[in-house]
């Protein structure tokens, strides 16, 4: 059972630090804006009014996570991109995660944050860090199974979490750390 847990807590590690796929920079950023409009579109089917909130919004993030949730412990990696609306610039980032709480599982989810002011995305974008905790239940592989979650993190910015799949019952408290790809950008 611990030699199991290790293992995925390697797999997890090891999705982070291959952060997004492709061997070109222009293969990696490619992969990274397909996973962007995939989860927009995903979104935007969920909830419609989310896309006038992210269209008027100072900019919005898009990532890609990976997750593994060991009894006592939540650790997760993955990549995303940072879209400033008003400049247009995009800000290639990789992220992980390490939390404490109860539960178990293995979960890849894609989250999307809405930032409210531009002070709040520069600060993510420049610090990266975001503190908060995290309640879920997933059983989903593609389209079959369902999955609940919320996210609740201190800042001016909403948070969605879209599960891609995975089998995962968790309440963590966790920090991220979000920051720049030097490689793509």
């Amino acid at each position: 059972m611990i030699s199991r847990l290790m293992m995925l807590s390697l797999l997890v590690i090891g999705l982070a630090g291959c952060a997004s796929p492709g061997s070109s920079v222009a293969e990696k950023r490619a992969a990274v804006q397909d996973m962007r409009s995939n989860v927009l579109n995903e979104l935007y089917a969920q909830k419609p009014s989310t896309r006038a909130q992210i269209q008027s919004a100072p900019g919005y993030a898009v990532f890609s996570n990976a997750n593994v949730n060991l009894i006592l412990a939540s650790f997760g990696g993955g990549y995303g991109v940072v879209q400033d609306n008003a400049s247009g610039q995009q800000t290639y980032m990789k992220m992980a995660e390490v939390g404490v709480g109860l539960g178990a599982g293995v979960k890849d989810f894609r989250l999307v944050f809405v930032f409210h002011n531009r002070d709040t995305m520069q600060r993510f974008v420049d610090q990266g860090w975001a503190f908060g905790g995290q309640a879920d239940a997933a059983a989903k592989a593609g389209e079959q199974g369902a999955a609940v979650g919320g996210e609740l993190t201190v800042d001016n910015m909403t948070i969605y979490q879209l599960t891609e799949s995975g089998l995962a019952l968790q309440a963590t408290v966790k920090g991220t750390k979000y920051w720049k790809d030097d490689a793509l950008n």
